[in-house]
């Protein structure tokens, strides 16, 4: 993936995202990037998981980071046990990551929590364990499921290989009983296919800008 020629963008609820040239194509809702990664992530995905401890997360598609610095923020508030994997191949290159963290923090202590989580790439926040690693969905091997997957890929149209059947059938493979997977994407074909790999799907009030998010549910 091309990542040459990236630009910061003021979304509408102040928060910047990252405009990807190459695939015309933003990290984050042009309605508010903070509003859609707290809505559809925090509010509607780890907020459900209650406290058990500790609860494993997959994220596919790390980008700025934004839903991580997010889930450590909640993870410190809350007192929560976190394991966190997160998948991102096509890491954003690090000057622009930095300057991306810059708008879009307020103070000097977000901002460090948030490059450490980046810089290091591996370690622990409070009670939060991760790891980011650079590898594809289809070639990770995990011994231990997931309880919640935040799916956080490209839209269908620009990384159509990202939405197929067996991405999910993978998923799916990989998940604990029980287990969620949250997404801000509505697409009919999307929610086939997540049906057709055994999850249960439903529609949820989407975040701004957008009538409709997803969840699947492992039972």
């Amino acid at each position: 993936m091309n990542h040459s020629g990236i630009e910061l963008k003021k979304t509408h609820d102040g928060s910047y995202t990252l405009f990807n040239p190459n695939l015309n194509e933003t990290y984050h809702s042009i309605h508010g990037a903070r509003q859609e990664s707290e809505h559809v992530f925090i509010e509607n995905g780890l907020k459900l998981m209650g406290d058990g401890s500790p609860l494993r997360i997959l994220e596919i598609g790390v980008g700025t980071g934004l839903n991580l610095w997010l889930t450590a923020l909640h993870t410190k508030k809350h007192h929560l046990q976190i394991e966190y994997v997160g998948l991102e191949p096509y890491p954003v290159a690090s000057e622009v990551l930095e300057k991306y963290i810059q708008v879009n923090t307020d103070s000097d202590e977000l901002r460090a929590l948030w490059l450490d989580l980046m810089s290091k790439r591996e370690g622990s926040v409070d009670q939060m364990k991760y790891q980011i690693m650079e590898e594809t969905l289809l070639s990770l091997e995990s011994v231990h499921p997931f309880d919640l997957i935040y799916f956080d890929a490209f839209a269908p149209n620009k990384q159509p290989e990202m939405w197929k059947e067996n991405v999910f059938q993978k998923l799916y493979n990989l998940s604990a009983k029980n287990a969620l997977l949250t997404t801000y994407c509505a697409q009919g074909q999307f929610k086939r296919n997540l049906a057709g790999a055994g999850f249960i799907v439903s529609n949820l009030p989407g975040p701004p800008g957008k009538r409709e998010m997803t969840h699947g549910r492992k039972l």
